[in-house]
């Protein structure tokens, strides 16, 4: 009789222990994230390590919680599909892209899958979300976006910096395959910008890696003394030979990201593409702990950098205003 209560307390105490040490030898789940990204992987491994950066901040180590899956299509737009399937296929819990060509191929792969941009480019005019604060469906994540006219505040300070630029080359891509933003509203703000300042304006076009040296002597032959950048992934993933040719041809540019005034650009205005990286790991934080892509809101650039590259201006010849120079975030030399 004294016995039984003893043995009634074992019993309970085994069934309460048991879940608890099945729990403790449960492992942890390792969360699977699928990287997609146009350009090689030199060419973004800065931003690579900005979202590991941010997913650390939030607690995840890459390789203990958190498996990355990269996926680099080497700027070759077709292979976008294939690599966006594999990743599917390999039943990720997040995609990360970046630009809308690449969204838009992790978006054709899967309804389901969660897809976190980085770099979108007005993501609801092109068929990629409902709205900005309510995304719907299975995408959301951060745009490089600002209003067009922030292309002429990039025109104003070229011709801040050099005053005596009056024919400005336009060097971008029109293969829509790889451009990812639809340039009319942009070419629009530069050619208003272009009118108040009176600066003309030649656009150049490259399509490809070859186009390179023979964009440039198209630039030389139409007399232009300015050079304005739009980037995209190919002209990003060329950023220094761009540089270079700008430097080679005498060519004061206006770039709209920091990396290319660090490969040797004159300098560069736009939102810092490190900080939108590390933003997009709170994306994916809150997936993984059960957030909908549909409910969370997309979020635009807040912070934007000047860069001036004192070094390239000297081998151009060029006297820095001490009007930029004071606004300049940073200057290289």
């Amino acid at each position: 009789m004294n016995g039984r209560p003893l043995v009634v307390v074992a019993v309970a105490l085994a069934v309460f222990v048991a879940p608890l040490a099945a729990d403790a030898q449960q492992p942890k789940r390792v969360y699977r994230i699928g990287y997609l990204q146009p350009s090689p992987r030199e060419a973004t491994l800065h931003m690579l390590k900005a979202l590991e950066e941010g997913l650390r901040e939030r607690g995840y180590v890459v390789g203990r919680d958190i498996v990355i899956e990269y996926r680099f299509a080497d700027g070759k737009p077709e292979r976008l599909a294939g690599l966006a399937a594999e990743l599917v296929r390999l039943k990720v819990d997040v995609i990360v892209t970046s630009l809308n060509p690449v969204t838009v191929a992790a978006k054709q792969a899967t309804k389901t899958i969660p897809i976190v941009t980085t770099l979108a480019s007005d993501p609801v005019g092109a068929g990629l979300l409902a709205s900005l604060a309510r995304p719907g469906g299975n995408i959301t994540g951060l745009t490089f976006d600002v209003t067009p006219e922030f292309a002429g505040k990039r025109l104003q300070l070229l011709k801040e910096f050099v005053p005596r630029v009056s024919r400005v080359a336009v060097l971008w891509n029109p293969d829509p395959a790889i451009r990812g933003f639809q340039p009319e509203p942009v070419f629009q703000a530069l050619e208003d910008a272009a009118r108040r300042l009176r600066v003309t304006l030649r656009m150049v076009e490259v399509r490809e890696s070859g186009d390179f040296e023979r964009a440039f002597d198209i630039m030389i032959s139409e007399r232009a003394d300015g050079l304005f950048v739009i980037t995209d992934p190919l002209i990003f993933a060329h950023r220094r030979l761009i540089a270079e040719l700008a430097v080679k041809n005498r060519l004061p540019a206006m770039f709209s990201f920091r990396e290319f005034a660090e490969a040797g650009g004159l300098m560069s205005y736009g939102p810092d593409m490190r900080d939108l990286y590390r933003r997009a790991a709170t994306y994916v934080d809150k997936i993984l702990k059960g957030a909908k892509p549909a409910d969370l809101p997309v979020e635009q650039p807040t912070k934007f950098e000047l860069l001036v590259n004192l070094k390239t201006g000297k081998a151009l010849g060029l006297t820095i205003p001490q009007s930029v120079l004071i606004r300049a975030d940073e200057v290289i030399e």
